[in-house]
Formats: C-alpha cells, sequence, structure tokens
C-alpha cells in the first residue's frame, strides 16, 4: 500500500487505509490474480492454494476439474505460490497463510466488483441509457405542456405513473445486467 507521508498512523478504514486506484489495477492486471478474486467470492474464505490452483488450471485449460494434469496444476499453483497470491496479499485484497496455504478475502476484495464487471462490445452504457430514456421523458413532457395532440389528452399523474415506472423497469434490467455480467 502506499506510505503515508506524514508520517501518522493509519486509521482502519480511512481513505489512506485503502489501495489506490493504481494498486487496484496493478493487482487485477494478471488473470490469475483476478481468478484468485472469483473463486474465492464463489467459495469462501479458508480456501486452500491446491484447490485454487487446480480450480485455476482447469478454467485455465477449459477442462473439468477432474481431467487437470498435475504438470498443468504444478504449474498454476508453483506461480500462484511464489507471485500471485503475495501480490494480492501485500495489497491487502487477500489474507495469505503461506505457511498453511490458506487463502482468505478480506474486505477490499469485496469491494473490487465494481473493477471485475465486464461490459461487453455490443452494450450500451447504461449512463447514456439513462441519458436517452431522460431525454425521451423530457420531449414527451415538453410536447404534452405545450398541448401537442394527442400527448396532451394525457394527464400529469398519468406521465409521472408512465416515467415513473419507465425508471423503476429500466433500474431492474440494469441490475440484472449487472449481475450478468460480473465476473465470476
Amino acid at each position: 500500500m502506499t506510505p503515508q507521508v506524514t508520517g501518522e498512523p493509519k486509521v482502519a478504514g480511512s481513505d489512506a487505509d485503502r489501495p489506490s486506484r493504481d494498486e487496484v489495477f496493478t493487482a487485477l492486471s494478471n488473470r490469475r490474480r483476478r481468478n484468485v478474486i472469483t473463486y474465492l467470492k464463489e467459495n469462501g474464505d479458508g480456501a486452500r492454494v491446491r484447490d485454487i490452483a487446480e480450480q485455476l488450471a482447469a478454467w485455465e485449460n477449459d477442462l473439468e476439474i477432474n481431467e487437470v494434469t498435475y504438470k498443468q496444476r504444478k504449474r498454476v499453483y508453483t506461480a500462484l505460490h511464489q507471485s500471485h497470491l503475495p501480490k494480492l496479499a501485500e495489497s491487502g485484497f487477500i489474507d495469505y497463510e503461506p505457511d498453511r496455504g490458506i487463502v482468505s478475502q478480506t474486505e477490499e476484495s469485496r469491494q473490487l466488483e465494481v473493477y471485475l464487471e465486464v461490459v461487453s462490445e455490443n452494450e450500451i452504457l447504461w449512463g447514456e441509457y439513462y441519458i436517452g430514456l431522460a431525454a425521451v421523458c423530457g420531449l414527451l413532457g415538453g410536447a404534452a405542456w405545450i398541448g401537442t395532440v394527442p400527448f396532451a389528452s394525457v394527464s400529469g399523474y398519468a406521465y409521472a405513473v408512465l416515467f415513473a415506472a419507465l425508471f423503476g423497469v429500466s433500474g431492474v434490467i440494469h441490475r440484472m445486467s449487472t449481475r450478468r455480467n460480473r465476473v465470476g
């Protein structure tokens, strides 16, 4: 983590105690490190390095766990033990006990969801969607306000309910999409 310049001790839970954005991106710049976080999210705390290595080897080789060879598992295990797990532990994203071979999530790793979401190429950005939705609602409201037929014949309450429903449904779809696109 970034050392404090003032020389004062870090206060637990303070911004100074949290990894910087650069540390987050550096830690997550490697696929194996991202997969470790994904594995811990799916399987909980107290995972054995051996089990993590076996699952990562299966993911990397598109195999079932029982099809992973010793060599494939050993290659991943060695890289995890020598490089990836110490780096994640140093950044504060995991608790790693190398002597026991146990890995657990920290509160910091639980906050990585925002960095682990995936947006595919053909999806519109949600910010753009909501701006467009607001523009359409504004145009409809404006058309009703100036008396344009048939928009003027609809009551203001009906527009309010319609707009609330549109934004509500959009919010639910946004949430479902976010969950679907989350890594792991």
